[in-house]
């Protein structure tokens, strides 16, 4: 048997051979799997840093709080769903003076990131205190809240006390708002919206606005800036009769009540209370994009888009606004053109505030101004003047 050994292996060292490379094949599988391991958890949604997101903690460092005199005292601190903070696409920070609020969407946030950002905050009011102007609130007020799909929906106070009734003012104070920050997702006032606001308002001031339509009212901040820029009337239509009270209250905070009117209707089916009561100098369109019930975008915006031509003045204006990430410019353009041909002609897009800065303009809040001109000059205005 010996003069075998050498040129043939035996029975034995195959076995030890296939055992072998078992072993080895065993070991490969097992840091794949490793590995396969680490890649999702890399991937999967993480809470930005355990110690607080290095942008987030940057902008609350940098922050002053807003002086008497300022625009306004409601702003954004920190967007971070505008996809220019990696890790952060989930996090923002308002301030409503004069309670900061902390939203984080789609993550919950451990309690010793809570913690870092709280630390911040309050570093950053002791280093102000020495500033008249910015050291007007003695006691840190944070809320915090968690919303968004695969999460535990959570609204609570971190620390401080939020004055009652909490108002915030926008045009050097002179436009006063009820926030709420401690019940629902929206809080009264859209600050991303306060450019329209801001438009609207310097409209009546000059006015070229007297008369206005504010169709999703909600709680009435577009109306109470147009009264008081000085329009003569607005009437407001939400389904909410919450938000409408909310609405009347902040009409009594700035006394405009007398030229206001509100209706808690369906909208589709108010068209001629609107036409009796119109037509208008401007009709402001601000839908939720989807509502189970009362409105979907994609389905039922071309359907008040069909009607604006037959509530407004001629060279009346129509201010359109979308909210839907997934819908971009083109669809309120594409409608407009669709259900109104040339009578309605594009003027501009209004920009968002510069704290509400996107990588994606196309995914963030659009606010389209159009203007009625039915006369037979507009037949010749060219399909490319319909671009944003």
């Amino acid at each position: 048997n010996h003069d075998h050994v050498g040129d043939e292996p035996s029975v034995n060292s195959t076995i030890e051979h296939q055992s072998s490379l078992h072993r080895v094949a065993q070991h490969n599988s097992i840091h794949m799997r490793l590995l396969l391991l680490l890649l999702s958890f890399l991937l999967q949604p993480q809470s930005s840093n355990s110690l607080g997101h290095p942008a987030l903690l940057n902008s609350i460092k940098s922050f002053h709080q807003p002086p008497s005199s300022s625009v306004a005292d409601a702003c954004r601190i920190f967007h971070g769903r505008g996809g220019l903070h990696p890790g952060a696409d989930h996090l923002t920070l308002d301030y409503y003076a004069p309670v900061f609020l902390l939203t984080s969407f789609g993550v919950e946030l451990e309690e010793n990131e809570l913690d870092s950002y709280c630390s911040a905050l309050c570093e950053t009011l002791d280093a102000n205190e020495d500033d008249d102007d910015i050291s007007q609130q003695h006691e840190l007020t944070i809320v915090y809240q968690c919303r968004g799909a695969n999460t535990t929906a959570e609204t609570r106070l971190l620390c401080g006390t939020i004055p009652d009734p909490h108002i915030v003012t926008e045009n050097n104070g002179q436009d006063q708002y009820l926030a709420h920050l401690l019940r629902g997702q929206n809080h009264g006032l859209f600050l991303d919206m306060s450019n329209g606001r801001t438009w609207l308002r310097n409209k009546c001031q000059t006015k070229d606005v007297s008369s206005v339509l504010n169709l999703f009212s909600y709680t009435c901040a577009f109306s109470v800036a147009a009264l008081n820029g000085g329009a003569d009337k607005v009437v407001n239509i939400d389904m909410s009769r919450g938000a409408l009270k909310v609405g009347q209250r902040n009409h009594e905070l700035n006394g405009v009540s007398n030229k206001a009117s509100f209706l808690s209707h369906d909208i589709f089916k108010t068209w001629g209370k609107m036409k009796r009561a119109g037509p208008f100098d401007c009709i402001v369109v601000d839908p939720p994009s989807y509502q189970k019930g009362s409105f979907v975008a994609k389905k039922d915006y071309g359907k008040v888009i069909r009607r604006l031509p037959s509530l407004l003045n001629e060279d009346g204006y129509a201010l359109l606004c979308l909210n839907a990430p997934e819908m971009n410019s083109e669809f309120l353009l594409d409608k407009v053109k669709e259900e109104c041909g040339t009578e309605m002609v594009f003027v501009e897009r209004l920009e968002n505030p510069a704290t509400f800065e996107s990588a994606f303009p196309e995914r963030a809040l659009k606010v389209l101004l159009f203007q009625y001109q039915p006369s037979d000059d507009v037949s010749s205005v060219a399909t490319e003047d319909f671009t944003v």
